[in-house]
């Protein structure tokens, strides 16, 4: 499981960082819809971070991983939102809201040092 609970932060992690590099190719300057769309890259990029930190420390620091699955949870109803209002196609909310919602469910599992 631990292994399956890093792929998942690591591919949250790379969703961010393709959230944020699209930022460049969508807006053509620097607009507060810039960096609006970039501020949801960053925050992708937080939350595969977070699940990290609890997948190393949640064992013994259940504030971390009280964090995880509370950012886990926001990330996974927020990307359904944001996939509704933006039109996602049904492979982009199955992909990207899957993704999210497994990383809930991992990090609501109890946790196993080591």
């Amino acid at each position: 499981m631990r292994a399956f609970y890093l792929v998942l932060a690591v591919l949250i992690i790379l969703l961010g960082l393709v959230h944020l590099a699209a930022t460049f190719a969508l807006f053509d300057g620097l607009t507060g819809r810039a960096i609006w769309f970039a501020s949801g890259g960053l925050a992708i990029v937080l939350t595969g971070l977070i699940n990290l930190l609890n997948r190393g420390y949640g064992a013994t620091a259940p504030g971390v991983r009280w964090t995880a699955v509370g950012a886990n949870a926001v990330m996974t109803a927020f990307a359904a939102l944001a996939g509704v209002a933006g039109a996602a196609s049904g492979a982009q909310m199955v992909g990207i809201v899957g993704l999210l919602a497994a990383a809930t469910l991992v990090s609501i599992k109890p946790p196993v040092s080591g």
